[in-house]
């Protein structure tokens, strides 16, 4: 039984990582109708730039690792918008397949813009959270855990509000539903569409701000494997729906933990395989994901 509610702990702090990065997967989805590949690199990028003004502070205190997230997002949220008003928009119109290839351009230029910079050695990040863990019965809580764990759901209850009781909420919704029709209700579809943007690389720098104490070091390669994970969930819950993206993360870091503790075959990890053979199986038997929804169109 203990072993079960440690992976079941472990499980639901992956799958909250994976579920940040699925759910900023899917607000760019909606808004360009594109995957975003770079999304994993723009989250690593938050993690450098929340680690780069923490050391400028010079303190390890809870009060410097705040600003240090915030400005970390702020910065995120002008990189995404930057990206989608520099390059995106310009190629929107642009078959999907050369949008594909754009992302990946990025997910590369990112990837190298970052370790020119920061260096590829790995480095320490910051958190404030106590390394003593807590213990009820046989079971460990990181505090590491439970914080990740709190900051999705924190990250959940602002986007809900965002989307469904704001003016800019209704105006994305819109925007990303139906173009044509915002437009010729007054609203700039353009400067929504790049907000999106800005949107998804600041609710993806928090998985990346998360994931580097987790993970022991910031590096530049830091996201690949964990953006498996998290395209896995999208697919899984859906590409058009937030909430589905959510618990579709949420259900692949339960199977990626349930893997690690109960069945490593000849004692080898198969944990990109599953990710790998859920993406697989989904778009075979259900390509619109869990919660997605079918395309309609009149004829």
């Amino acid at each position: 039984m203990s072993k079960l509610l440690q992976t079941l702990v472990d499980g639901l702090a992956y799958g909250s990582i994976y579920a940040s990065l699925s759910l900023a997967l899917v607000l760019v989805h909606r808004a360009t109708h594109i995957p975003n590949f770079a999304q994993g690199e723009m989250a690593m990028v938050s993690a450098y730039l929340a680690w780069e003004v923490q050391s400028r502070i010079g303190s390890s205190s809870v009060l410097a690792w705040v600003i240090a997230v915030l400005s970390s997002m702020l910065l995120s949220f002008v990189l995404g918008f930057l990206i989608e008003r520099g390059i995106i928009r310009w190629v929107e119109n642009a078959s999907p397949l050369t949008l594909l290839i754009i992302t990946l351009g990025l997910l590369t230029i990112i990837q190298n813009a970052a370790g020119w910079y920061w260096g590829f050695l790995p480095e320490r990040p910051f958190s404030p959270l106590p390394t003593k863990p807590i213990r009820v019965g046989d079971t460990v809580l990181s505090w590491q855990n439970i914080g990740i764990v709190l900051v999705l759901i924190a990250l959940l209850v602002v986007v809900f509000v965002l989307f469904k009781y704001t003016k800019l909420g209704l105006g994305l919704r819109g925007a990303a539903s139906n173009p044509g029709s915002a437009r010729l209700v007054g609203i700039n579809v353009g400067l929504m569409l790049a907000i999106g943007w800005g949107l998804a690389a600041a609710v993806g720098s928090t998985a990346g701000v998360m994931i580097a104490p987790k993970l022991g070091a910031l590096t530049p390669t830091m996201m690949s494997s964990i953006m498996l994970f998290a395209f896995a969930g999208a697919v899984l819950g859906g590409f058009d729906s937030p909430p589905g993206a959510v618990i579709g993360g949420l259900l692949v870091g339960l199977i990626e933990s349930f893997t690690k503790a109960y069945w490593q075959p000849h004692g080898n990890n198969l944990n990109l395989v599953i990710a790998g053979v859920v993406i697989l199986a989904v778009l075979l038997v259900k390509p619109n994901g869990l919660f997605g929804k079918a395309a309609v169109s009149r004829v």
